[in-house]
């Protein structure tokens, strides 16, 4: 994995962080063109659309803009930071999604199909595995992102989750029981 911190390029992210703070949009253009894919990509997993990643995405980065003089690096990592920042903005879209649904219950019943019947019918693994992704906790699903898509290690994906290695540990392990769960129930019902 690439490290932003080596002996020919000294600290990278900093710099970058600091020349952004001081207004520099070239500066700002790198820091996106460098992180984007990856905030991208933890956005839509989390959300489960395309639409709503690139609108975190685009509010992630406009947070960095104007907050970067605010960012300490003995604090942590400019990567984690950002990516914490992109999962915060994940939650708070979650938790609006469930406040709506709380809010607005049906006028009538629904009659559909059941909600994990796409689940069922997909025939294509990847999909199959996205769909049950959307179905396990919050954070669970959190923590599978960042260690296993986002190849993170336990310890940085600890640090950015704000939990212990341990917790992190107990998440995937939760996580991955509950994908499997999924998965297994829905070969038993196709």
């Amino acid at each position: 994995m690439k490290r932003d911190r080596t002996p020919e390029n000294g600290d990278l992210e900093g710099d970058l962080v600091g020349r952004i703070a001081a207004g520099d949009v070239p500066a700002m253009r790198m820091m996106v063109t460098r992180q984007l894919p990856r905030i991208l990509s933890v956005a839509t997993r989390m959300l489960g659309d395309a639409a709503e990643a690139e609108d975190v995405a685009q509010e992630t980065f406009l947070r960095v803009w104007k907050n970067a003089g605010g960012w300490r690096q003995r604090n942590a990592r400019f990567s984690t930071w950002v990516h914490r920042v992109a999962i915060n903005l994940c939650y708070d879209r979650l938790r609006r999604r469930k406040d709506v649904l709380a809010e607005s219950p049906p006028e009538i019943e629904y009659e559909g199909p059941a909600p994990d019947a796409g689940l069922m019918s997909e025939e294509d693994p990847s999909r199959r595995v996205e769909l049950a992704m959307q179905m396990i906790a919050p954070r669970q699903r959190e923590a599978i992102i960042l260690v296993y898509y986002q190849a993170l290690s336990n310890v940085e994906a600890a640090a950015i989750m704000d939990v212990s290695v341990d917790a992190l540990e107990s998440l995937l392990a939760r996580g991955r029981r509950s994908l499997q769960a999924l998965l297994l129930k829905e070969q038993g019902d196709g």
